[in-house]
């Protein structure tokens, strides 16, 4: 069983060890999968981030080696029935991911569903038999009190993280989201950071206002980036 919550990322550690590579493109090809676990391995990247359908591939291509393998539920609206993103997690499970990505009923969310929200997550938490869940809030379409309730709401449920966004909606991470976050949940969850962040610099400024992960697709090229004299 892995902790329920991870320990704060250090901004003295290399930047690969925050970063989530990730490719969550609906036309990946199986080439594209196995050329993304290969760049994260030869990176020594934290790990990779992939559609359902990808993670018992990943999972051969990663064995034996530290890179994490994490999936996404309910991407990328959140919409999806909570019985149906249980049972995609339990498939991911025995897939053999290592942490579960989900999207929160953003609708029942912003109606103030405590309930709904509570239940969804939870449902997907149970599936996930130990693995860290991180909610996905979808910031870009919320108020600062909608954050706030999403991130209680994904701490009562037994969320390990809450995270920014999917990449896919109207918004990335931001500075201030970020920061809002970790005053939300302080050490007791951790914070994911995701979308839009495409370059070292501004994955420095996320890690320093209290990220513990960076999910970006670019991970390879913000790893060079870092390492490079200033």
């Amino acid at each position: 069983m892995l902790d329920r919550t991870p320990p704060r990322s250090s901004l003295d550690l290399p930047l690969a060890l925050a970063i989530e590579h990730t490719l969550l493109a609906a036309n990946a090809t199986r080439a594209m999968i196995e050329r993304h676990c290969a760049e994260a391995r030869a990176a020594a990247l934290f790990g990779v981030c992939v559609n359902p359908v990808h993670v018992a591939r990943c999972a051969s291509l990663l064995a034996a080696t530290d890179t994490r393998l994490i999936t996404v539920v309910g991407f990328p609206l959140g919409a999806s029935a909570a019985a149906a993103k249980a049972f995609e997690c339990e498939i991911a499970v025995r897939d053999g991911a290592h942490e579960i990505d989900m999207v929160v009923f953003l609708g029942a969310l912003k109606a103030g569903d405590r309930y709904a929200v509570r239940e969804d997550i939870a449902g997907v938490v149970k599936a996930a038999a130990g693995r860290p869940v991180k909610v996905i809030l979808e910031t870009s379409a919320l108020d600062d009190g909608e954050k706030l309730l999403g991130c209680a709401l994904a701490e009562e449920a037994g969320a390990a993280f809450v995270k920014t966004s999917t990449g896919f909606g109207s918004g990335g991470a931001t500075v201030a989201d970020v920061a809002l976050l970790r005053r939300a949940v302080g050490d007791r969850l951790g914070v994911k950071a995701s979308g839009g962040i495409r370059n070292a610099a501004f994955a420095r400024e996320l890690l320093a206002a209290g990220a513990d992960r960076i999910g970006t697709s670019l991970g390879v090229a913000l790893v060079a980036e870092d390492t490079q004299p200033r």
